[in-house]
């Protein structure tokens, strides 16, 4: 669970930033976005191997 503290004093639009980029951070949105509908075995495996050629190719670049 992300929790953030609010200063006394602090205004709302500041805590919300604060709040949007811990969730953002923590992955939270992606997240339940991923889980909305169901992934079978086989579309993970290939989602998991396109992320990870994906990366290798960044990574040769730079």
């Amino acid at each position: 669970m992300s929790e953030i503290k609010v200063n006394p004093g602090e205004p709302f639009d500041v805590a919300l930033k604060k709040f949007n980029r811990r969730v953002q951070q923590d992955g939270i949105l992606s997240e339940a976005r991923r889980r909305a509908r169901y992934e079978s075995p086989q579309d993970r495996r290939k989602r998991k191997a396109a992320n990870l050629r994906r990366k290798l190719r960044r990574s040769r670049r730079g």
